[in-house]
């Protein structure tokens, strides 16, 4: 069918924050293994089924470097395979108790037959890593990859020359994994202050996203920002929230598998969500035929959705527009369960629609781009505004990483000769500026663990400055010790950091 309706732009943000050696459940490693299966694998075999077809430009993807990092790291692909056998174990330990009751026991058969197959994939396709695969989905074109900050801070909360070290530690990490400096990044929570589409302009980056209302909600088209050529999309977030939206969406369908509710005797999600107020005991069993037909209609509502949004808004502005959704690549599968095949039937759908389907490059190339635009401060959280990450309930914290950027620009360190040491502070301080703390403590996800990570990264690169300044003979040994449990960037200089420009007034 000829593509007429207009454009659409479906972005994924990939990110955890640095899990490996960092406690394992119920978070830690096991949220990060838990995506890997269940999200990341998934999207790269849909991605490569479409690489073969000779499809180009599906879908714009961002990783951010620290994912990246844990995803390349050696102990974490071996402990991921560890992981992946402990599931078929626990796949089949579930059949032997649910013998007898044909939705659980066909249940602990599909788990078993998953298990086996992203073993297989961890073991062959997998087995180097996660950037020779991303690599060849950039190379031929089947994505637009984007970048962003190394450990995703929320930027606006950031002394400028941090907030440019960050940047631009983060660009030159997914340029070495990938052989490509992206032109686009994903601003870790579509965080925005004025002002910094010039730190982007100085860095090299060409695009970002952020959410619709700091558009107005006319994001019909991308946006020049202020005085410079860096570009900004827009979420529409009347298509957008038809998946998710923080009150509804379609993962909460009845039919659909539960993500909350576990058989812990198994370590395995038997349940469908049934009904939003029913006790997990008395959730029903998971039923993959009554999924499959939820499925179907939402992949119809969803297209549905698109085309008669894009008419609104040619109707309005007299011209093809622009639909851009965007996600966490974690709701897909991790969250929610039957997300990779929606997301395969929508990208397949939405052409036979006449929706061109591509990447925010994509739409550039196809015109979408219209005049100047003066942001507000704003982000993808609550209210839109800074409240997640600034909040009444995060006040300690955003006093204490202010404290902490004050200490790391005052970091004693040796311009003539690069020092592990040096390098090591800086991780820790990078670490503990992550945007993920704040959010898990507004949101009380898993608050007490996102304190102890914030604190404990704090405190390692306090111990390692003093150890600087005191030029102690067992500084190098600490390092060490601190760095096996965290380097995610064994590229990261911080000499590079007094290397940025000089804020502006």
């Amino acid at each position: 069918m000829t593509e007429t309706e207009g454009t659409f732009c479906l972005v994924l943000h990939s990110h955890l924050p640095w899990l490996p050696h960092h406690g394992n459940w119920p978070v830690g490693e096991e949220w990060l293994y838990q995506a890997w299966a269940h999200s990341y694998v998934p999207l790269v075999d849909l991605l490569h089924r479409f690489a073969d077809e000779g499809r180009r430009d599906v879908l714009t993807l961002g990783v951010t470097p620290v994912l990246a990092a844990q995803l390349d790291d050696p102990y974490a692909l071996r402990s991921f395979s560890e992981w992946l056998g402990h599931w078929t174990l626990r796949a089949q330990h579930a059949a032997s108790l649910w013998r007898g009751h044909d939705l659980l026991s066909d249940l602990a058969s599909a788990e078993y037959r998953a298990a086996h197959r992203v073993l297989a994939e961890a073991e062959s396709r997998w087995r180097h890593g996660f950037s020779p695969l991303l690599r060849s989905l950039v190379d031929s074109q089947v994505i637009e990859l984007l970048g962003g900050p190394a450990t995703h801070p929320f930027q606006p909360l950031l002394d400028q020359r941090v907030r440019a070290f960050a940047l631009r530690t983060g660009l030159a990490d997914t340029t070495l994994r990938i052989g490509h400096r992206p032109d686009g990044i994903w601003a870790p929570e579509c965080g925005y202050a004025p002002g910094m589409e010039d730190d982007y302009a100085a860095a090299g980056v060409h695009r970002f996203l952020v959410d619709g209302p700091s558009l107005r909600g006319d994001t019909a088209a991308a946006r020049t920002v202020g005085s410079t050529d860096v570009v900004c999309f827009g979420r529409d977030l009347e298509v957008t929230y038809r998946v998710w939206s923080p009150k509804a969406g379609y993962p909460g369908h009845s039919a659909y598998r539960d993500f909350h509710t576990w058989a812990h005797e198994v370590g395995i999600k038997p349940s469908r969500v049934t009904g939003k107020h029913i006790a997990p005991e008395d959730k029903a069993p998971y039923d993959p035929a009554l999924a499959a037909d939820a499925l179907r209609l939402h992949v119809k509502d969803f297209v549905e959705t698109v085309v008669q949004r894009l008419r609104q808004l040619r109707e309005r502005h007299g011209r093809p527009s622009l639909v851009v959704a965007a996600y966490d690549t974690e709701l897909f599968g991790h969250w929610w369960y039957e997300g990779p095949q929606w997301l395969e039937a929508v990208l397949r759908a939405l052409p036979e629609a006449g929706v061109r389907v591509t990447t925010l490059r994509g739409a550039l190339e196809a015109g979408h781009l219209g005049g100047p635009v003066e942001l507000p401060a704003s982000s993808w959280g609550s209210g839109k505004d800074w409240r997640v990450w600034d909040g009444e309930q995060v006040a300690d914290m955003v006093e204490a990483n202010a404290a902490l950027q004050r200490r790391l620009l005052a970091l004693p360190v040796n311009d003539a000769v690069r020092d592990p040491v040096a390098d090591q502070a800086v991780t820790e301080a990078l670490l503990a500026l992550s945007s993920d703390w704040a959010f898990m403590v507004t949101k009380d996800s898993a608050a007490d663990y996102a304190r102890r990570r914030a604190r404990e990264h704090t405190e390692r690169f306090d111990r390692l400055a003093e150890a600087l300044r005191a030029g102690h003979p067992d500084a190098r040994t600490l390092a060490e010790r601190y760095r096996a449990a965290s380097l995610p960037f064994g590229h990261l200089d911080a000499r590079e950091l007094f290397r940025t420009a000089t804020p502006r007034r």
